[in-house]
């Protein structure tokens, strides 16, 4: 199994005004948030403010710079690209299902101590998004290998 690793090479690929746009929409998004909850109080703007505020930019930038390294390599790349940002997507409904755990634990626990709300909010944000990625990944290995068993399955019947 491979383990979680951070690659920092990642950034150098992106353009200057690529980390533009992900600020302006991020920082958009918070200001639409602080708004909303100015108006409609902190428990709606709460909401507005987990919403995927550059999730949208951050998947198009994935799917550009995987068609870009594809051409550079004399490949199409189209199909990579909408891959990398299905997979982008994916570890971001894993990390939802983390911040919802977190946004739990610290309303239950905020009112003994809000330090201790954070520590165990955190803590409970860490073990779900690891859990939930590993689920993820074991899933996807057990449903691999029963495609490979159907697929060889098959010739073994044909009598290959």
């Amino acid at each position: 199994m491979t383990p979680i690793r951070l690659s920092p090479t990642s950034l150098k690929e992106g353009r200057w005004y690529e980390y533009l746009i992900r600020f302006a929409l991020g920082g958009a998004a918070t200001v639409f948030a602080g708004l909303v909850s100015s108006h409609y109080g902190a428990s709606v703007g709460g909401l507005f403010l987990a919403l995927p505020a550059i999730f949208c930019a951050s998947a198009t930038l994935i799917e550009k710079h995987e068609i870009r390294r594809k051409r550079e390599a004399g490949l199409a790349g189209e199909r990579r690209g909408q891959m990398a940002a299905a997979v982008d997507s994916a570890g971001a409904a894993l990390g939802a299902l983390g911040m919802l755990a977190f946004a739990i634990v610290f309303s239950l626990t905020a009112e003994t101590s809000v330090a201790g709300a954070f520590l165990s909010a955190s803590l409970a944000w860490l073990v779900i998004s690891v859990v939930a990625w590993y689920s993820r990944r074991k899933l996807r290995s057990a449903r691999r290998v029963r495609i490979e068993q159907k697929g060889s399955g098959r010739a073994i019947q044909r009598g290959h």
